[in-house]
């Protein structure tokens, strides 16, 4: 088993929160991780990337070579463009439907949903929608994480248990908030 992983967005929007379910998960599983993070100008709203490999075997780089990336996993569609040349030619887009505007010359969303289009493997959901209807605003970024499940290869309930440890010190509402947040996105997928 090895997956690579990219997660990408903007700083603010919990990519390091699905980074760190995620490795909780597989590190439960006693599979080897190795994470490199770089987070720009996060607090300004700039790029936030990691780089997140999982494997059976043992991993020497923590970081993923061009055209290798199994997932991209974007909080934004125009980051997700931006690791395109990363992605494997059957690797898996997963992102937000949503931009997040954040420069002045943002591209139009037609010409991102166009180049989108034209991938094999994308799933686009509106994720901050879902989670203000769903009744958990706070829980964007594990809704995109549960409609990533399938295409990173990792059981649900083992993504469901890391949720638990992960969160747990902040309380069962806050576990809960993002267990529900899961299944929503895993339902999107499907």
């Amino acid at each position: 088993m090895k997956t690579d992983i990219i997660l990408c967005g903007v700083g603010g929007q919990g990519i390091l929160s699905i980074a760190t379910i995620i490795g909780e998960a597989a590190m439960n599983e006693n599979l080897y991780i190795k994470q490199a993070e770089v987070h720009g100008m996060s607090q300004r709203g700039g790029d936030v990337q990691s780089n997140l490999r999982i494997s059976s075997e043992p991993i020497y780089s923590d970081l993923i070579a061009r055209g290798s990336a199994d997932v991209i996993i974007s909080m934004e569609p125009m980051e997700a463009l931006r690791y395109l040349p990363f992605l494997a030619k059957d690797g898996w887009i997963i992102t937000s439907a949503t931009p997040f505007k954040n420069i002045p010359n943002y591209p139009d969303m037609d010409v991102i949903n166009a180049d989108l289009d034209r991938l094999p493997n994308v799933i686009r959901i509106d994720i901050e929608q879902m989670a203000k209807t769903g009744g958990v605003p706070r829980s964007a970024n594990v809704i995109l994480l549960g409609a990533a499940q399938k295409a990173l290869g990792i059981e649900y309930q083992k993504l469901e248990d890391a949720i638990r440890r992960v969160f747990g010190r902040k309380g069962e509402a806050v576990v809960e908030a993002n267990i529900k947040a899961l299944a929503l996105g895993r339902e999107a997928q499907k």
